[in-house]
């Protein structure tokens, strides 16, 4: 029987091993493995899902699962459990940050080790507001990618996640440093997009009004037209008392997006 749905894991059959295990506790609701083996399932669905119902559906099973899992015998100080506990949590959102950050570091405590929990951990930390512990585990992420994977760099997410952190600090030079690898590294423009509108507003806070209008040029002109990119730019005219040339790029923005409520806040003061 543990033979069995052991392959079926191995293979990738994930919804075979849902199901059967979901049977199979039927007759032993108590099993650490059956439990362990079908929580680890159902995160897995959980990640297949496009439906906001299915993902709650998936992701709600396999926290009880594993949460069961620990009361049984063997369930408790394992690191894989936790592990996918953790994440399982992050999956529902930022009002359980908390917990995600709990049984990751449950994890890390047992000893088990896999390479996303750090990142994991940084976005867990950004949701709770604790940035200088969400930039230590981003930073603790950056290792093995510096270590183990020469010529690929960190990913576009991850420069990102911790740019935001340094902005939450308004520690302004560092936030610069990432945001501009990712600018200049990344090949996905929607990732490029937001780090330039991020980057625009960081050099502001700076003072380089003119630096911050060639971000967001940049994105207009490499991407065509962009809501946000032309409402930053009209914030960005209307600080220099432009008001001209601010309210024409909120007329923009509502040729664009006629539902932009910034936009339409602005023009109607």
């Amino acid at each position: 029987m543990y033979r069995d749905l052991a392959q079926l894991w191995k293979n990738g059959a994930y919804r075979d091993v849902y199901e059967e295990s979901g049977r199979l506790l039927e007759y032993a609701p108590l099993d650490f493995f059956l439990l362990s083996l079908r929580g680890y399932a159902a995160y897995q669905l959980t990640l297949a899902q496009i439906n906001t119902q299915d993902i709650q559906m998936y992701t709600d099973e396999s926290i009880s699962a594993l949460r069961k899992a620990l009361l049984c015998n063997g369930g408790a100080g394992n690191g894989a459990v936790y592990y996918v506990l953790g994440k399982a949590y992050f999956e529902k959102g930022p009002d359980y940050a908390n917990l995600t950050i709990k049984y990751l570091e449950d994890a890390l405590a047992a000893s088990y080790r896999a390479e996303d929990i750090p990142e994991y951990l940084g976005l867990a930390y950004a949701q709770i507001h604790e940035y200088r512990k969400s930039i230590a585990a981003f930073s603790e992420a950056l290792v093995p990618v510096a270590a183990n994977e020469a010529g690929r760099g960190p990913s576009d997410i991850l420069l990102l996640a911790i740019a935001r952190s340094y902005i939450e600090l308004d520690e302004y030079d560092s936030a610069n440093a990432y945001l501009l690898q990712c600018t200049e590294t990344s090949k996905d423009f929607s990732v490029i997009a937001s780090a330039g509108l991020l980057l625009g507003k960081v050099l502001i806070k700076k003072g380089d009004t003119e630096g911050a209008e060639r971000q967001y040029l940049r994105i207009l002109n490499e991407g065509g037209e962009q809501a946000d990119a032309r409402y930053e730019l009209g914030l960005l005219y209307a600080e220099r008392g432009e008001t001209t040339k601010a309210r024409a790029e909120w007329r923009k923005v509502l040729r664009l997006d006629p539902a932009y409520a910034p936009a339409i806040a602005r023009l109607a003061m």
